[in-house]
Parts: C-alpha cells; structure tokens; sequence
C-alpha cells in the first residue's frame, strides 16, 4: 500500500544517485512516493547531459511527463511537457539526452527488462504526445468553477485510469470540498494553490487515497497541474468542507514518518533542480 502524502514539495527530497532498478544506469532520482506491494513508483528522473541508454521491453508499464530539458528516443524528440505512455511488453528504442532533462516517471511495478517484447493493447500505447498542442477541453462537471480547461493525455481502455494536465486562471477559488472514488495523484508544474493543507508551490506533490475530503483551493496566480488517477476515472461529489475557503492556509500536511524531515514550504518564485 501507499502512504497518504499531502502534500511534499519536491524540491526539499534530495537526489539520489541511481539506475533505475538496472534499466536506466547513471541517473538522479527522488523517489515521491511508491508502493510496498505492488512496486509502483512514482518519481522524478534527472538525466544527465550526455546521457544514453539501450532500449527495449519492460515489464511494467512506464508513464512520463518531460519537466525541464528533453530526451531523444529512437531518433524522436521529447521536450517540454512530452507525455508518453507505455505499456509492459511495448519495445522502446534507444534513449538518450544530448543536455539532460527531468522526468516525472511512473512505473506500474518495479522496472526490469523482459527477455522479448510482449503483446499489449495498443489502445494502451501513447508513444508521443506534445501537451503544448492537446487542446483544452472544459465543461467537465457542471459544479466546478468556472475558470479551468483540461488537456487529457491517457484514458487506460479497461481501467478507465485517467492522466492530464489542467490549466486554471488567476483569482479562481471554490467555496465547496471534493471526494473521489479513486486515488488522485498531483505534481504542481506551474503556480500556486492555496488549499486545506497549506500553500502548494511549483514541485508540490500529493498522492491522495480515494474517498478523503479535500479543498477548496484557490489560486491567486492561475496554475498548471498534472493529475491522474488509479481506481477508475474521475468522479467528483461536492460536499461541505470542514473549514471555508482562505487565503494563505497554515501548512498542515498529512506526510509519512519516512517524508518527516523533508516536509515544509518553500519561497515563492521558479523551481529550481
């Protein structure tokens, strides 16, 4: 299982040298957060300039996010906000980082190689996606403040699991908590949010079990999150919160014993790795 974290800003966790369980030797990593049991993970992956590394299959499926730099895999560029998925069994090429890049990675079980690729559904593989180019969409919830779009980037054909990128605007807040049904999962790319547990800064991350009460939140600067969920896809009720909206909340977060000495806020202005 996983601990409740909300929420750690990532730049307190230190890097770590690393190879990725075998896979990905010569890397940085700081492990957000991950499961006993299953061996899910997820993290920020820091590829050094120079960077290389052999393709092939996994046995885990392998989600990504490029935050800074860019990667080249099989002769295709991935740069800022690139989103790939996939799937265990698919065969990646080659990768590498001519000046390095930050990854937020998440694997489905720990990573290892296969000894041949696998079948999978394709409906399952995202290969590229530019998030710079997925248009917005909105109207998702008729209870949700105006204000926010969404650009969907991975819905699981079987799980209905659902990965995205949502853009909110300056001086938006809600008056109301939400509850889902499904573990929700955050990195703050961008801006700030002024919630229940405090104020969430670029690298500000949660992961979050289904059913517990959360928000309102507001922005004074608008922000971009990513967001994906485990359980299913998004489901929303409006409910009560225990304390009104307010404007720069104590930070109170829910952390693990193993998060205790890396919790705390950070000063405003750009994330730095």
């Amino acid at each position: 299982m996983r601990p409740w974290i909300e929420f750690v800003q990532s730049q307190r966790l230190p890097w770590r040298p690393h190879d990725l369980w075998g896979i990905r030797p010569g890397v940085d990593l700081k492990i957000l957060s991950a499961d006993d049991q299953s061996e899910a993970s997820s993290l920020l992956v820091r590829y050094p300039p120079g960077f290389s590394a052999s393709g092939g299959a996994l046995k885990a499926d392998e989600e990504f996010l490029v935050l800074s730099g860019s990667l080249n895999v099989g002769g295709r560029s991935y740069g800022h906000l690139a989103y790939g998925h996939w799937p265990a069994g698919y065969a990646s090429e080659g990768l590498a980082s001519e000046n390095g890049a930050v990854v937020l990675t998440f694997f489905s079980t720990r990573p290892q190689f296969a000894s041949c690729p696998a079948k999978y559904g394709a409906a399952r593989l995202v290969e590229h996606v530019d998030a710079y180019k997925v248009p917005y969409t909105g109207n998702f919830h008729p209870q949700f403040p105006a204000g926010a779009g969404r650009k969907m980037l991975y819905q699981d054909p079987y799980t209905q699991d659902t990965s995205w990128v949502l853009g909110t605007l300056p001086l938006r807040w809600a008056e109301a908590a939400e509850v889902h049904p499904t573990v929700e999962e955050m990195y703050l790319i961008s801006g700030e949010t002024h919630g229940n547990r405090g104020v969430m800064r670029p690298g500000a991350y949660f992961w979050r079990p289904a059913d517990a009460p959360h928000g309102p939140y507001g922005t004074l600067t608008g922000n971009l999150y990513f967001f994906r969920t485990k359980g299913g896809a998004l489901s929303t009720n409006y409910v009560s919160p225990e304390q009104s909206f307010r404007w720069w909340p104590k930070y109170d977060p829910v952390i693990p014993t193993h998060l205790a000495a890396y919790a705390g806020e950070v000063a405003p202005g750009p994330l730095c790795w």
